[in-house]
């Protein structure tokens, strides 16, 4: 996996992020969702290195990357520290400016850094997502039984981190298997790879703390922006599964897509083949799709 791609890690002041980087060109931040690490862009990082500088980052608290200590509010892990860290980390890299895209727990991260950082983001792509208070706000048992992690890993400490150490395997298995993409889609090294990274006591705590603070200060922080009207300024890409609950759920809003576009002054998008995962399950048409968008063409 990543041929022709470095690794180090970058300070942040709060964080060490752990990065492969690779690639020419403007630079693009690539971040991954639960219960991935970076190695979800294995087959859509090279393709996209040939017309940028490739950014793959573990999120804090996930991968290879630090844990630091939490705080009651849980704001070491809300969306704005973790946006934080990956704008220090691109400007340690020489990247004032830069494009992004997240998926999963990476789009909030993404989105976030666009609000807080309107300078730095030149262009977003959030990837089967919708914004966190807009979740939150439309939640009901739809929500809690097919996206049980909302639920599960934001109670309070420490039942979720005891169920996490205790079924790694299962947790992973059920969301590759279960959340509508092909199993065949993940090697079993790269299966393994996301177990191994459930199974460390500080990175567990950390995941849950990530999800207690999109259940509290990330819902806050959104309703916060749209009470004062800011908004996205930065032209976003929208991608959701065609296999998935979002164009469903969310279809008397005109879809995922009529959702960001309350968001964001200039939002465009569609659904990609596949299930949630389908950066790794169609890696060649999310190349595509991302090379276009941020390339212009």
């Amino acid at each position: 996996m990543f041929a022709d791609f470095d690794t180090l890690e970058v300070d942040t002041g709060e964080a060490r992020i752990f990065v492969r980087h690779g690639g020419s060109g403007p630079g693009l931040l690539l971040l991954h969702g639960f219960p991935e690490t970076h190695a979800m862009w294995r087959d859509v990082a090279p393709s996209l290195a040939r017309d940028f500088s490739v950014v793959c980052a573990d999120l804090r608290g996930y991968g290879q990357s630090s844990c630091p200590p939490s705080a009651t509010d849980h704001a070491p892990y809300g969306k704005r520290a973790m946006a934080a860290d990956m704008a220090a980390l691109m400007g340690d890299l020489g990247f004032q400016r830069f494009l992004v895209a997240g998926h999963d727990r990476g789009g909030r991260v993404a989105y976030r850094l666009a609000l807080d950082h309107p300078d730095r983001v030149e262009k977003l792509a959030v990837l089967d997502i919708v914004p966190t208070a807009e979740v939150w706000d439309r939640a009901d048992g739809r929500l809690a039984l097919s996206f049980w992690p909302w639920s599960l890993l934001a109670q309070p400490e420490p039942l979720p981190e005891t169920i996490l150490a205790a079924t790694a395997e299962a947790i992973v298995d059920n969301a590759l298997s279960g959340w509508g993409s092909a199993a065949d889609a993940f090697p079993p090294g790269v299966r393994q790879a996301y177990v191994d990274a459930l199974r460390d006591p500080a990175h567990i705590h950390a995941i849950c703390e990530e999800y207690r603070a999109a259940a509290s200060l990330d819902r806050l922080h959104d309703h916060a922006d749209r009470e004062a009207g800011r908004r996205i300024s930065c032209p976003v890409l929208a991608l959701w599964s065609q296999h998935g609950a979002l164009a469903e759920w969310y279809r008397d809003e005109d879809g995922p897509l009529g959702i960001w576009r309350n968001w964001a002054d200039d939002a465009s998008g569609g659904a990609m083949p596949g299930g949630h995962f389908f950066p790794e399950e169609s890696p060649i048409e999310t190349a595509a799709t991302l090379d276009a968008f941020f390339s212009g063409r």
